[in-house]
């Protein structure tokens, strides 16, 4: 008998991912057993990474490596470093990662990694010990063909550095292209760092456009004021658009008439913190999401806006820039009254794209300038976009059913045409 006392659990950002393929599934009418080769990972590794610390103490904490499929190429995610992270949640990016890199038709299958660690209480020279341990620890299943890494929570540019570095010291040689992401000093490529932000902006854009709006007509507020939000929030501005809100985990910052977004990025630079910037009304981050403006940008974490949030968003568009930030039932809510969502695997997959491009670079030994980088990007954010949209319209479903229909298939058509060994 159930037990009516019981608060219901939150879903988990897996049982989102999986749901949203079984919709995906039904609308390409896939048998079942296709269905589960396309829900359930390929390959995981669970590794412990153990840590001597500054102060001589050993610490041990857990390391993941997902790659859900690598039927189109390569696995390909980021690694990510907090204290929440577990294997389902590793799981669930690299599942969204798969239908990513088809949706914008890059050659990768999709991967994910993390480690159960808090970086913010761990030195620089801890961090380093943990990334050179996790990457040993991975050794076997990664590589410029098999898997590379990028930056995601918690990590950044040197930690890809050290990853690098770590993988070509075993091989004996310089491996540039075994992650993306990384320092241009040892292989990067212009224009990574904002890559994901720009492609929001782009997938935001173009999504105003199919209704007849320009970017310089519209509000917006910022949930998530990290890599992906605070530049996001800056082309958004530099576009024209009055961002009147942004938060961060401190808290945020509300002003009707638009905040000053390049004082408020001096003082997050300077405090490391959205919260006691003297623009604007503190705001938090559910009273954010409520607030009355055009585009709503969660950018944060997963999760965000389900079934009780997002009854009370009132953004005509939300665009993703966080990976899974809108449940399920949240995404039911949005739909019921007419809150167009553009889709994570759609929105934010700017920075998979640059990635691809930094991968290519490094195999050729070529580099590109950063104009070539920006109008590629575009292209490939504005063709994605019409695809999605276009089959949105034929058929009737919502811009994450058609994205995720899209990118299912392509993976689909892999595996069938490959056929199943032996």
């Amino acid at each position: 008998m159930t037990d009516l006392t019981k608060t219901p659990q939150p879903a988990s950002p897996l049982d989102t991912a999986r749901t949203q393929l079984a919709s995906a599934v039904e609308i390409l009418g896939y048998d079942e057993g296709l269905h589960q080769m396309l829900a359930t990972p390929r390959r995981e590794m669970n590794v412990a990474v153990p840590l001597r610390r500054d102060d001589g103490e050993i610490e041990l904490f857990m390391g993941y490596r997902v790659q859900h499929n690598i039927s189109r190429g390569p696995g390909k995610g980021g690694l990510r470093y907090s204290a929440s992270v577990d294997v389902d949640e590793v799981r669930a990016l690299a599942m969204w990662m798969t239908w990513k890199c088809a949706v914008v038709d890059v050659p990768y299958g999709g991967a994910k990694g993390g480690v159960t660690i808090d970086p913010r209480q761990h030195s620089t020279q801890e961090l380093e010990r943990v990334t050179r341990r996790y990457t040993s620890e991975i050794m076997p299943i990664i590589g410029p063909e098999r898997d590379i890494m990028a930056p995601d929570v918690g990590t950044d540019e040197q930690t890809m550095a050290w990853v690098m570095d770590t993988y070509s010291v075993s091989q004996g040689y310089t491996i540039p292209a075994v992650t993306t992401g990384k320092p241009l000093a040892v292989g990067g490529s212009l224009g990574r760092a904002t890559a994901t932000s720009r492609g929001v902006v782009h997938a935001a854009a173009a999504a105003l456009g199919d209704a007849g709006v320009k970017l310089d007509e519209v509000t917006a507020a910022v949930q998530g004021f990290g890599k992906v939000g605070s530049h996001a929030a800056r082309f958004l501005s530099e576009a024209g658009t009055r961002v009147v809100a942004v938060s961060d985990e401190s808290g945020g910052v509300v002003r009707s008439d638009g905040l000053d977004v390049a004082a408020l990025l001096r003082h997050v630079q300077r405090t490391g913190r959205v919260a006691g910037f003297d623009g604007g009304d503190p705001i938090d981050n559910v009273d954010l999401l409520a607030l009355d403006v055009d585009v709503l940008v969660p950018a944060a974490v997963e999760g965000v806006i389900d079934a009780e949030t997002a009854v009370n968003v009132k953004a005509r568009w939300v665009v993703e820039g966080a990976n899974g930030p809108t449940t399920s039932e949240g995404d039911r809510v949005l739909a019921e009254r007419g809150v167009v969502v553009v889709p994570d695997i759609l929105a934010n997959a700017g920075g998979v794209v640059v990635s691809y491009f930094e991968w290519v670079q490094a195999n050729q030994a070529y580099w590109w300038t950063e104009p070539e980088i920006e109008d590629r990007l575009e292209h490939r954010m504005v063709t994605a976009h019409r695809a999605v949209a276009a089959l949105a319209s034929a058929e009737g479903i919502s811009l994450r059913d058609a994205a995720l229909a899209i990118g299912v298939r392509r993976v689909a058509e892999a595996h069938q045409i490959r056929g199943l060994y032996p």
